[in-house]
């Protein structure tokens, strides 16, 4: 069975639209990593650039579509580059040089590593299911169908929006919470009656923005207070608390 803590309710909620990294799976660490392979090796070529820290992932790339990570990242920084082609040639150093390099070091690692999902993460899906909850996953990654499909989640999830789709569509990313509206409505249930669960602050940021029902936030390194503070209505370090 499913619960929340006192002072919340289940009640009135029809579909669970989960973030996908650092909330199913622990290839949020896999985005850190590739993030940080990145922006080493570029700042070295930028002198007197401060180099990149921990805290950068979280203040400025996590959650958010990858080229705007670059470019918020490269603002932190006063550094201006070209935006160069959508595809551009990952050795390029263009905004979209500089995400194509990042997400071929993230696929390399995932296809050398492989992803195992939370178990938690995977518990509550099956609790939610077994309670006819409908569920979609949301996510700014245009690596998600892949995740998905390495982790064996995918026949959880008849509603993917990740960042192909929104391109596509022409959807904001987060902190928008046009990405999970969208997700709603492929569900057929009303944002009211759908619960966000995200480890993102942006991602948090999106679900307070939408009429949803509420907003998990799970705390894998973002920092419990600064989800509470960007609008989540409860805060746990893994799904299975909730159990």
């Amino acid at each position: 069975m499913i619960d929340l803590p006192t002072g919340s309710s289940w009640s009135g909620t029809s579909a669970i639209l989960f973030d996908l990294d650092g909330v199913l799976t622990p290839t949020a660490i896999v985005h850190e990593r590739a993030w940080q392979d990145l922006f080493d090796g570029f700042l070295r070529s930028v002198p007197g650039a401060a180099p990149y820290r921990e805290s950068d992932y979280f203040y400025y790339i996590d959650g958010k579509p990858r080229f705007d990570g670059v470019r918020d990242f490269l603002a932190s920084r006063d550094i201006v580059l070209p935006e160069g082609p959508l595809d551009d040639d990952p050795a390029h150093d263009t905004v979209h040089g500089l995400g194509n390099r990042k997400n071929k070091v993230f696929k390399d690692i995932i296809e050398v590593g492989g992803v195992r999902p939370y178990e938690g993460s995977v518990r509550f899906i099956e609790a939610a299911l077994a309670r006819g909850l409908k569920l979609a996953v949301v996510s700014s990654s245009r690596n998600a169908a892949t995740v998905l499909k390495a982790a064996g989640l995918s026949d959880y999830f008849p509603v993917v929006v990740d960042g192909v789709v929104a391109v596509a569509e022409g959807l904001p990313g987060k902190p928008s919470p046009a990405s999970y509206e969208y997700a709603a409505g492929l569900l057929g249930v009303p944002s009211e009656e759908c619960v966000v669960v995200e480890d993102a602050v942006s991602g948090v940021q999106a679900g307070s923005a939408g009429s949803f029902h509420s907003v998990i936030g799970v705390d894998r390194g973002a920092g419990r207070q600064r989800l509470l503070d960007a609008g989540a209505t409860l805060v746990v370090n893994d799904l299975a608390e909730l159990l």
